[in-house]
């Protein structure tokens, strides 16, 4: 089910709370460092800085780009909304390691990821997009001194109004523990030539490197291309495919299955029940149900070894 954001309201208390945030509480003039939301390079790092306003609670400053090499703007008119996803991600794992004394070269794991946005606030002004997170921490699972998972609920304010609300789910575990958990899984690359792409322009692209879904015999049926030579989905070694490759592999999918190349995704709901590995195919399978007023539902399945391995519902609309 999709989160709620009713702008008439004003957004909840936490909105409330941020709006009244004197605009220097978070700053924009510098990322924070990349190590703590886990990037290689500074370009691919959109937090700012960050502030405690309470023991669980906390302003996050964030930054789009006006362009961003593999999130640019839909129709050249709208900021990618995948770009949601993205900060919220790097929101956990900042605050996790800022706030809540994880420390660098834990491994986390994406539990589930969801957004919803108001597509009035992505518009393109002709400058960079300067954002305020409100987040609040729950559900806060610990070992020790530290903790080993947590939820986050997010309110997005951009130019003093609500932008869109998000939420996910992370989970920590120390180096040493997750070599135990992944065992001879641990460090398989993707092995073999990559399938080829799906046409590009069917999904919003101009090059083949930037798709993810290879054909298959059946056409309402995708393979996920794991190619890790990518700069900004494979940013730095991983050992499975990351969450942030399998939300465009949603919303690729729901370019193909509505037909809509550059859709704009106004609402998702992920979960990731599984790793994904790299030397088995990850099928994907895509269906968009009836248009109605708020947009084109679209219901995605990603499996592997032939079990449901994540599973998605994106909001879509087209932009043409």
């Amino acid at each position: 089910m999709y989160l709620s954001f009713d702008r008439s309201k004003g957004g909840a208390s936490e909105v409330a709370q941020l709006l009244e945030t004197p605009p220097n509480a978070v700053l924009f003039d510098r990322t924070v460092d990349r190590a703590l939301v886990h990037r290689s390079a500074v370009s691919e790092v959109l937090l700012t800085d960050w502030r405690s306003v309470g023991e669980l609670d906390f302003t996050v400053g964030a930054q789009w780009p006006r362009g961003h090499s593999y999130y640019p703007p839909v129709a050249d008119l709208w900021y990618d909304p995948v770009l949601m996803a993205e900060t919220i991600r790097q929101a956990g794992l900042l605050l996790a390691h800022g706030a809540f004394g994880v420390p660098l070269g834990t491994q986390f794991l994406m539990g589930d990821l969801s957004f919803d946005v108001d597509p009035e606030g992505l518009a393109c002004h002709g400058r960079p997009a300067d954002l305020s997170l409100m987040v609040t921490c729950g559900e806060l699972r610990r070992r020790g001194s530290t903790i080993s998972g947590m939820r986050i609920e997010v309110h997005v304010i951009r130019d003093g109004r609500p932008l869109g609300t998000g939420n996910g789910v992370l989970s920590c575990a120390s180096a040493a523990a997750y070599r135990r958990l992944r065992g001879e899984r641990g460090g398989v690359a993707h092995r073999g030539r990559l399938p080829l792409p799906v046409p590009p322009p069917l999904v919003g692209r101009d090059r083949s490197t930037d798709v993810v879904l290879a054909p298959t015999a059946d056409r309402q049926v995708w393979e996920v291309r794991s190619d890790l030579r990518h700069p900004v989905l494979f940013d730095h070694e991983v050992d499975h495919l990351p969450g942030m490759v399998l939300v465009e592999a949603m919303r690729q999918a729901a370019c193909l299955a509505t037909g809509w190349p550059e859709l704009l995704v106004t609402g998702l709901s992920s979960r990731f029940q599984k790793y994904v590995e790299f030397d088995r195919p990850c099928l994907v399978r895509a269906e968009a149900g009836p248009a109605a007023l708020g947009g084109t539902p679209v219901r995605v399945l990603l499996e592997q070894d032939g079990e449901t391995v994540a599973d998605g519902r994106l909001l879509v609309r087209s932009t043409g």
